[in-house]
């Protein structure tokens, strides 16, 4: 059974071993190197400080999957919006896991007062377009060829969800 909490000191390696097997192996971050744990902890520490939340799926001990949400835009008039992260450990894609990550996220997004919450998503990452729909976000823009990843140029799409 799936739970989903709150993520905490203890999950940062977990959540890099996800993280980094992603800039690895798929074209859902456009980072080209590998994460450190002391670069995970800053990152968790500013999600801490700027009040953004960061959940995890916990499987049988094992962090199957993280999502978290943060500031769009450094300007105060953006201060309102969001931007999701939603990532599932491979080998435990397609079961839902994402989807149990995501209405935390937009719930607690609510109870913040937010306006509306953007998702960017590579434009061949049907799982994740698939998944954003479901929750009611919808297509505001495509952006052609901003990503360079394993030799391919990457569209960019901005999902975006009213509150």
């Amino acid at each position: 059974m799936i739970t989903i909490r709150k993520a905490t000191m203890a999950d940062l390696p977990a959540i890099l071993d996800i993280y980094n097997d992603i800039i690895q192996n798929t074209t859902a971050v456009f980072h080209y190197n590998q994460q450190t744990l002391q670069m995970r902890e800053e990152w968790f520490a500013q999600k801490q400080k700027e009040g953004f939340p960061v959940f995890v799926a916990e499987e049988n001990n094992d962090i199957a999957g993280f999502s978290t949400f943060g500031q769009f835009r450094a300007w105060q008039a953006y201060q309102y919006t969001v931007e999701n992260s939603v990532y599932v450990k491979a080998g435990q894609r397609g079961k839902g896991i994402a989807k149990a990550l995501m209405q935390p996220l937009i719930d607690t997004a609510k109870d913040m007062s937010l306006h509306t919450m953007i998702a960017g998503i590579t434009a061949d990452n049907e799982a994740s377009i698939t998944l954003h729909k479901q929750f009611g976000f919808v297509e505001t823009a495509r952006l052609k060829e901003v990503g360079y990843k394993f030799d391919k140029w990457l569209d960019l799409i901005f999902m975006q969800l009213i509150l």
